[in-house]
C-alpha cells in the first residue's frame, strides 16, 4: 500500500473550498482543508501580529473609525493573499499530478501502438 503524496493530497481537495474557508473567516482555515501547515501557522502568525501591533499602537484610547478601517483592511488583504496562493498551490499540484499520471500511462502502454 502506498501513501499518497503530498502533491496528491492537495490535487485532491477542492480549490474553491479552501479558497473560500481563506477568505470567510480569513484566518487560512483553507490551509487546514488543505493539509498545509507551514502557510497555516504563517497566517496564525501574521494575523496574530496584525491585532498586536494595532493594541499597541492603540495605547489605551479609543480607536478612530480611520484606525478601525485600517485594521480591517490589513486583515482584508491577509484573507486575499491567502485566497491566490491557495489556488494557485491547488492549481500546480493539479497540474503536477495530471502530468505524472499521463507520464505512467505512456510508458505502460504496450503493443503496435504506443
Amino acid at each position: 500500500m502506498s501513501y499518497p503524496s503530498r502533491d496528491e493530497i492537495l490535487a485532491s481537495s477542492k480549490g474553491w473550498v479552501a479558497s473560500f474557508l481563506n477568505f470567510f473567516p480569513g484566518l487560512g482555515s483553507g490551509y487546514l482543508y488543505q493539509r498545509r501547515w507551514k502557510p497555516y501557522f504563517f497566517t496564525i502568525t501574521a494575523s496574530t501580529v496584525w491585532f498586536a501591533s494595532g493594541i499597541f499602537l492603540q495605547g489605551a484610547s479609543e480607536p478612530s473609525q480611520f484606525e478601525q478601517i485600517i485594521g480591517i483592511s490589513g486583515l482584508f488583504f491577509i484573507s486575499i493573499v491567502t485566497v491566490i496562493e491557495a489556488n494557485l498551490a491547488f492549481k500546480k499540484a493539479s497540474n503536477k499530478t495530471k502530468a505524472e499520471k499521463e507520464k505512467i500511462i505512456s510508458t505502460n502502454k504496450k503493443g503496435w501502438f504506443k
